[in-house]
């Protein structure tokens, strides 16, 4: 019903969506976020003694989807298939991407929107000594597929085009 809260039961209360009628299915969502910044983004090539900061951004994203129940009360612990965070460098910033899949019983899309927070945040903890003003912005949902709803999206557009 539009209006209504999944999490909240017919009295009130939080609970935990209950799916164990639901047919496992290929679930798929893609979200996609921006670092925002005035730093030269040649702080984030790899440095001189190895370390690529983009790189821990893309661990960070995996690592986070991954947790993404041990972060967001309510939500299923998954079993995922495939977290794929992609990060690219554009005038102004750095966007983000994240497409997460799995065969369960409910959609991945807290784990894609998770995965693209805190690779941002691997990439604002990066930048934070020649950008302290560096911030994330556009964390959005932009389609997920499977399950009863089939798929959903949204047009986006990147800055990069």
């Amino acid at each position: 019903m539009e209006g209504t809260f999944s999490h909240i039961d017919a009295k009130g209360k939080l609970r935990m969506v209950d799916v164990t009628n639901k047919r496992p299915t290929k679930r798929r969502a893609m979200a996609r976020c921006l670092v925002v910044t005035t730093a030269n983004l040649d702080a984030l090539e790899p440095w001189p003694d190895g370390i690529d900061p983009l790189h821990a951004a893309r661990v960070a994203g995996v690592h986070a989807a991954k947790r993404t129940a041990d972060l967001i009360p309510l939500c299923h612990s998954l079993n995922l298939n495939d977290v794929d965070v992609q990060l690219s460098s554009y005038q102004g910033g750095v966007e983000i991407s994240a497409t997460v899949t799995a065969t369960q019983r409910t959609g991945v899309e807290m784990e894609a929107l998770t995965a693209c927070a805190f690779a941002a945040l691997s990439v604002v903890d990066s930048l934070k000594t020649s950008d302290p003003y560096a911030r994330i912005d556009d964390l959005v949902l932009l389609k997920k597929e499977g399950g009863k709803s089939g798929t959903w999206g949204r047009l986006a557009e990147s800055p990069n085009q």
